[in-house]
This record gives structure tokens, sequence and C-alpha cells, in this order.
């Protein structure tokens, strides 16, 4: 299994200078790879081959007094730069065909210099990592790197990467062993609704707060947007008021992407297996809270845990957008129909219990995604007042049997 490891690199100013112009090198030929060939396909010529891409925009193309500075930055980054067209043009081929699966993929594009995300690859025979914790790289020295980790094994590439707010991370790709992260078995099953008044809400009753990081910084963010679009274009104070825009949303990013690691983090390591509804994030979106929906990051969170499943030995089960969580009684099955959203708890007319909406919303998950896998729904039950029988444990009116497989949502003749 392959991994990506990040550290901030802190390069002086000689070496902030020199990635500079290999960002830009990097950017000039992946451009003219890609004009190359959209100008042989408007010609009417066959496609230019991987070899021959890279010896008209590489070779050639150094030969030339026009890009004769291309030979001031490392090979291998330009060489990789090519490789990436290459990637690029095999996935909208791959894409079209219907070999690769998931969105559309479509053509490359022509990247901008005025794009403030700039990125540069090194392969094993460019970079290396020295005896005193710094990093070497081809032509730019040793920059210092803070570890916050230490890495798992002996990387087999790293990608330099300046984002929009000025700083600067190393992302190692490095080969670890399987069999080493599977954590040991535990007797225990998850289910999850997620939602806006709580990030996340757990079978077992835990309630995880939604910490709304964009809302909290709405306002900063809106005087440091009003005082950008004030400043002239071009100006140095135009860059500055970017900058400091740039930081706060790193900020935001930042916040949000510690939360779901740790969020998902601690439950894949306290439950075997995992049922999570499959939600339509894309559709939700589209209404009257989309900023919450694109805040909460749904879809982020559902990919972290799913790629922490397989890399720890757990299971993750999605349970189908359509099936009604809120909607049933999770100790007898009857559906109660659809509840207005500010009905945040109801009791069901068939069995007398009082349940809490979002809590119930996750027994459900739990138990379908039960029933999905073919599971015991017993063991998922404990906790919520139903023994190993299916009986009623605590006082109150007996509970009926589950609903049989295909029978949710039916409402009461």
């Amino acid at each position: 299994m392959k991994l990506r490891y990040n550290y901030r690199l802190y390069p002086d100013a000689p070496q902030r200078e020199m990635l500079a112009r290999t960002f830009g090198c990097a950017r000039v030929v992946w451009n003219d790879a890609l004009a190359a060939r959209r100008a042989a396909r408007k010609a009417g010529l066959p496609f230019i081959g991987d070899a021959e891409i890279q010896r008209l925009v590489l070779t050639a193309a150094k030969k030339t007094p026009e890009r004769a500075w291309l030979g001031e930055v490392s090979s291998v980054v330009l060489q990789q730069s090519v490789r990436d067209v290459n990637t690029a043009y095999k996935n909208f081929f791959d894409s079209v065909s219907g070999r690769r699966r998931g969105p559309k993929m479509g053509l490359p594009v022509f990247k901008s210099r005025h794009d403030h995300r700039q990125a540069a690859r090194f392969t094993t025979n460019a970079f290396s990592l020295t005896g005193d914790g710094r990093l070497y790289l081809a032509k730019v020295g040793q920059v210092e790197v803070r570890w916050s980790r230490g890495l798992p094994g002996v990387p087999s590439s790293v990608t330099v990467v300046r984002d929009a707010a000025g700083r600067y991370f190393a992302s190692f790709v490095v080969e670890v062993d399987d069999a080493a992260q599977v954590l040991p078995e535990v007797d225990a099953e998850t289910g999850i609704d997620l939602g806006l008044t709580h990030y996340a809400v757990l079978s077992d009753g835990e309630k995880i707060a939604n910490p709304k990081w964009l809302r909290r910084r709405e306002k900063k963010l809106a005087r440091l947007q009003r005082s950008l679009s004030r400043k002239e274009k071009g100006s140095s104070n135009r860059v500055r008021a970017r900058a400091r825009v740039a930081r706060q949303h790193a900020k935001v990013a930042d916040a949000r992407r510690d939360f779901l690691h740790q969020t998902s983090t601690s439950i894949i390591r306290e439950s075997q297996v995992v049922h999570v509804e499959t939600l339509s994030v894309r559709g939700l979106a589209r209404g009257r809270l989309a900023k919450s929906v694109h805040d909460a990051s749904w879809g982020a969170f559902v990919t972290l845990v799913e790629g922490k499943a397989a890399r720890y030995g757990r299971a993750l089960v999605k349970i189908d957008r359509w099936f009604p969580s809120s909607q049933l009684c999770p100790c007898c099955g009857r559906g109660v129909g659809k509840l207005p959203l500010d009905v945040r708890d109801w009791d069901c007319w068939s069995c007398g219990e009082h349940h809490d909406r979002d809590i119930a919303a996750a027994i459900n998950v739990l138990l379908e995604g039960q029933r999905i896998t073919g599971t015991t729904v017993a063991a998922g039950l404990a906790g919520h007042g139903i023994n190993d029988c299916g009986g009623q444990v605590r006082p109150g009116k007996a509970t009926p049997t589950l609903a049989p497989p295909g029978t949710y949502g039916a409402q009461a003749a």
C-alpha cells in the first residue's frame, strides 16, 4: 500500500527563488506538451506518442534560445511534468471509453502563471534525506523540514507544493506493509448518521458536535475580502491583502482536515464494522444550506473512513441513500412518515417508545447494514433496551419483533 506523508518545509530566500523557477519551468513544459498535441490534432496529424513529445518539449526545446533556460532546473522535474500530461490524456481516453470508473474526465487544460498553488515532483535520483534531517532537492539545495513524525519507509518520490498562502510542503510517497497496519479485532459495530445540527451521531448515543469551521471565521473573512476588493489590481497592497485572505482560508481548511482525520481514526479504532448512509452531497449543496453542506465535508469524511477501514483491516458498509433512516422506529421497525426538520424527538405510535431523531436514525443505519451483511441484529442493539432474544429489558410496553426486510416505511392501516 502506498501512502502520502506531508511535512512543512522552510526554504530560505535563494531556495524559494529556485523553487519558483522550478515551478515555472514545470508549468511551461506542461503547456508546451499540451499545445503540441492540440496543434497536431487540429492539423489532422496522428497523436504524438510519449517518447516523441518528451523529445520535442525537452531535448529539442533546450537547444533553442527561447527555451534554453529550462536547463537551469532539474531535468527530473520536467520529465515528471511531461509524464503528468501523458497521464492526463490517458485518464481522459479511459474515461471516454468506459475503462475508468467515476466521474467523467475532461481533456487537460493549460496551467496559468497566476495560479497561486504550484507543485513540482522529484523522484529518487533527484532528492535525498540528509543525516541532519534536511531534504536535499536537485539544484535547490538542502531544505529545512519540520518532521512531525517519522517516515515508515524509504520514499519513492516527493512533491514540493507551494499553496496559495505561501507555505511550502513536502509530500512523500512511501510503500508500507499492509499486514503491519491491521489493528486487533474488536467486538463492536457502529452506525453513523451525518447531519448539520450535530456533525455525526453514533448508534451508541454519542453525538459529535459540528465545529462549523467556515462559519466561525465568516466575519473576519468578509472583512479581509472587502479590504482586498478595494486594492488596486497589480499593486503590492493587493498582493498582501490576497495573502491575508488565503491564510484565513488555509486555517479553515487545516482545522477541518484535522477534525476529519481525528474523528475518522477514532471511529475506525473503536469499531470493527462501520455503517454509514450514502449521501448525495452534490444534490444537498444546491439548496439554501449549500454553504453549511460544503463546510461539513461529508464526502471527505466518508472517503477518509473508507480508506482507513481498508488500511486498518476494518469493514465499511454503505447504506442506500433512499433508506428512510429517520422515519423508522428502531424498536419495532414501523414507519412514522416524513418528519419536519424541527422535530428532534418523537414517540412511536406502535410500541410507544420515545426516540431521539438522530440516535434513532443511527440505529436504523446500523440495523440496515447488519441486514445487508447478514450479521446478527441483536449484537448491534446492545445498550438500546433490547436483549439478545429481542425482548424489552427496560420497563415499558413490550417491543414487537423487528419488521422483516423490505417492509420499512410501511404505514399503519
